[in-house]
């Protein structure tokens, strides 16, 4: 349904704030947009400064309470300046955005709901109403432009459109200087990379550029996230902090971007919730700000768990693949140098350079036993190779590629890994990115992306206190590849935290196991609970949470939970309230926690089983030792005899 809505002039004149900079300065060509529960208000307006120049701004409201001040919205062009200008010698690149003429308004609706293949939930909601301004230069009517706002129950989000230029005119974007300006106390995630450790700092305290999502907590527990979405033909940006506002943090790209008509930005995301945890349980939100999947037969697309076999021999890789049969997993991965030196464009992705390596046997071999085979190629091979590698692998039997060492930023990089991820599902292939790289939503649009890294995860070996900022930061932007492993002496968390984290961390591709091999392992009771998860789920609820202090999450697949409670570096008691269980049935509760008194195994677990009936009324007390946790599995009475889900 299409409601016009021409809300120009002094529609909403008595919501307008005192300027912003200059004392003569006048605002008008207002125009706003709430949410469908009208909890979200995003406020647009021209400001006319001095000099007569028209610049546009933003503001965003949450319950009558500003989250985002007012904010210029600018991008910087090397394409057309007026004539006055060029005759003054202004640059080029600084004024495009300026004496923009405004022609109309409209808002629509949109209420609908998907289904993904897999995710965190079955049914996605997708509720929507969207502003669209639309803008030309004053002074040639060939340049056109539109800002579209979309304005969701999670949050809002903005994007500037090009429309097709009647001359087919090449856009060259220099700049990204949209602000968000922020209340006076606000405090932010800050992450100078995408594997960095975090730190919660005031604005004024950034050392430099900070990665994205970026999470803020607001005075009075309101919680923003700051994400990017659709960056699929851009530069990736970043946060920086404005050199001439206080509290306000500036877009920053990583280089220009050369483009051509009709186009547009990736979205900005601004995510509000009164919660962390609520901010955390819409993680949705990213996915929705992309076009739905692009792949008409998806059956081949398997998620699963999936091991690494650290001795690449053909003896190692069948006791791997044993291994993973036993213990419930789904794929295997062979990683670097099985083609030889990863590093070197001389090296041939398509054979096998190591001894005593035979992959054809292997991947037979996996098949026979229900499991599958993941080749991990660098981004030389993946460059010089991609045009024909991927279905070379699938006529192979290979699964899956993790692609490693991408060059992340550039436009020409962000294009190019995009290709790739297209290459590979032309093939059947599905992907996982590591390193730097980090989503912005392709996986609805691309579900071969199974996974990506982007994240401190196992191999940095982070403290537990990062671990709980996680869920509030980086999987905001979707799945991340952790690599969980279990029995390596340099995990500094508790083994009962490593367990619930495959409960906590969503993944299609869930690597557990991941500085592991099978000799390690000795039975340990407790491993039944990373036996019996799944990857993806029918439902997700963040029971409780705060960044840097603990989270409970609680995901059900069929009729089983699924919950992992984890705390920071201290100890802590949480109660873990079981009222999402189906009223009126009974459930048996595996409960998995840390106890120092417990029977050590042979790898010293110390990880105590206590089973007990529970019910939609039940509280379970999670008493939790520093950097610990605690994984709980419910099932059916029933159903306890089943099989695995």
């Amino acid at each position: 349904m299409k409601i016009l809505a021409s809300l120009l002039g002094l529609l909403l004149t008595a919501l307008m704030p005192p300027a912003a900079h200059a004392q003569s300065t006048q605002q008008h060509h207002l125009a706003s947009v709430s949410s469908p529960d009208n909890n979200l208000q995003y406020i647009f307006y021209q400001k006319v400064l001095a000099g007569g120049e028209r610049r546009l701004y933003y503001r965003v409201n949450y319950k009558h309470k500003p989250v985002i001040l007012d904010s210029l919205l600018e991008l910087r062009l090397d394409n057309h300046l007026s004539e006055s200008a060029m005759a003054l010698k202004v640059d080029r690149r600084a004024r495009w955005f300026d004496n923009l003429a405004i022609t109309g308004s409209s808002v629509t609706t949109h209420d609908s709901s998907w289904t993904p293949g897999y995710g965190e939930q079955a049914a996605i909601p997708d509720r929507y109403n969207l502003l669209t301004i639309a803008m030309v230069k004053d002074d040639n009517p060939d340049y056109k432009l539109q800002l579209e706002v979309r304005a969701c129950d999670e949050g809002v989000a903005f994007r500037f459109s090009f429309p097709e230029h009647p001359k087919g005119s090449y856009y060259r974007i220099t700049a990204d200087n949209t602000e968000f300006a922020l209340p006076v106390g606000a405090k932010a995630w800050y992450h100078g990379w995408a594997q960095a450790p975090y730190k919660q700092l005031e604005l004024v305290d950034w050392p430099d550029e900070s990665e994205r999502p970026l999470t803020l907590e607001l005075l009075g527990g309101i919680h923003v996230s700051l994400l990017e979405a659709q960056m699929v033909d851009y530069s990736r940006t970043k946060f920086k902090l404005s050199k001439e506002r206080p509290n306000t943090l500036v877009t920053s790209m990583h280089d220009a971007a050369d483009l051509i008509s009709p186009f547009s930005t990736p979205w900005r995301g601004i995510m509000v919730a009164g919660s962390a945890a609520a901010l955390a349980e819409h993680s949705y939100f990213i996915l929705n700000l992309n076009p739905p999947s692009r792949i008409a037969q998806p059956d081949w697309i398997k998620p699963g768990k999936i091991m690494r076999v650290m001795t690449q021999t053909t003896a190692s890789a069948r006791a791997n693949i044993d291994f993973a049969a036993r213990r419930g997993l789904q794929y295997i991965l062979f990683d670097w140098k099985w083609y030889g030196p990863a590093f070197s464009f001389d090296s041939d992705a398509g054979k096998v350079a190591i001894p005593d390596f035979d992959l054809p046997a292997i991947i037979a071999y996996g098949k026979s036993k229900g499991i599958g085979v993941w080749l991990y190629v660098n981004q030389q091979a993946l460059l010089t190779q991609s045009d024909t590698l991927f279905k070379t692998y699938r006529d192979w039997g290979v699964k899956g590629v993790k692609f490693g060492f991408v060059q992340v930023g550039s436009h020409r990089w962000s294009t190019w890994i995009n290709q790739a991820i297209r290459q590979a599902a032309d093939a059947h292939i599905m992907v996982n990115v590591h390193d730097d790289w980090r989503p912005t939503g392709e996986q609805r649009t691309w579900p071969n992306l199974m996974t990506a890294e982007g994240v401190r995860g196992n191999e940095e070996m982070p403290s537990a206190t990062d671990n709980t900022i996680l869920p509030f930061t980086r999987y905001l932007a979707g799945a991340a590849d952790y690599t969980i492993c279990y029995f390596d002496p340099r995990i500094k968390t508790t083994h009962a935290h490593q367990l619930a984290l495959a409960a906590i961390y969503y993944s299609p591709l869930q690597t557990l196991y991941w500085y592991d091999k099978p000799e390690m392992e000795h039975n340990e009771p407790e491993l039944e609970f990373w036996d019996r998860i799944p990857t993806t789920w029918d439902q997700t609820r963040i029971v409780q949470g705060m960044p840097g202090q603990f989270i409970t999450t609680a995901r059900r697949k069929g009729e089983d939970w699924f919950i992992g409670s984890i705390t920071n570096n201290d100890a802590r008691a949480l109660s873990v309230k079981l009222d999402f269980l189906t009223p009126g049935k009974q459930y048996q509760a595996s409960i998995y926690s840390d106890d120092a008194g417990a029977p050590a195994t042979a790898k010293g677990t110390h990880v105590t089983i206590e089973r007990r009936l529970v019910d939609a009324s039940s509280v379970i007390e999670a008493r939790l030792s520093p950097s610990g946790g605690q994984a709980i599995w419910i099932t059916p009475v029933a159903a306890t005899a089943g099989s695995r889900p």
